[in-house]
């Protein structure tokens, strides 16, 4: 049970995963900080308030706090952004600066993938030369 346990352990994915929930919480206490320390600073300069927790109504004996629900919006969309925008830089990484050299290309009558310089297709038997 212990060489069972100890193979689940050192599988990537699980230490991959390990490695992700603690960088996200690492990534979460900057975006919050940076939501608490400068942007909501910023809306404090343009509305007067930095914190909107503050703001509240009451039904009944009941009170909203529609305030930290603002705040927790904010916070939100932030890290959404920036989630965004990592996933777009690591997106355009793996890109390469030239585009590679195409090798194959499409069928016209069967559309199925055919090498470059092939001038009859393998699949659909149809000359390819006469196609313009």
């Amino acid at each position: 049970m212990i060489k069972e346990f100890r193979a689940f352990i050192a599988k990537g994915n699980v230490l991959e995963l390990a490695v992700a929930v603690i960088l996200a919480a690492a990534f979460g206490a900057v975006i919050t900080s940076f939501t608490k320390d400068i942007l909501m600073q910023i809306i404090a300069g343009i509305f007067g308030q930095p914190d909107f927790s503050s703001l509240t109504f009451t039904v009944g004996n009941a009170v909203i706090n529609y305030g930290s629900f603002i705040n927790t919006i904010i916070n939100f969309l932030i890290v959404a952004f920036a989630l965004f925008l990592i996933i777009k830089a690591y997106n355009n990484m793996g890109r390469s600066a030239t585009p590679a050299e195409t090798t194959t290309k499409e069928c016209p009558f069967c559309l199925s993938t055919i090498p470059l310089g092939a001038t009859r297709c393998p699949n659909c038997t149809s000359e390819l030369n006469k196609v313009a």
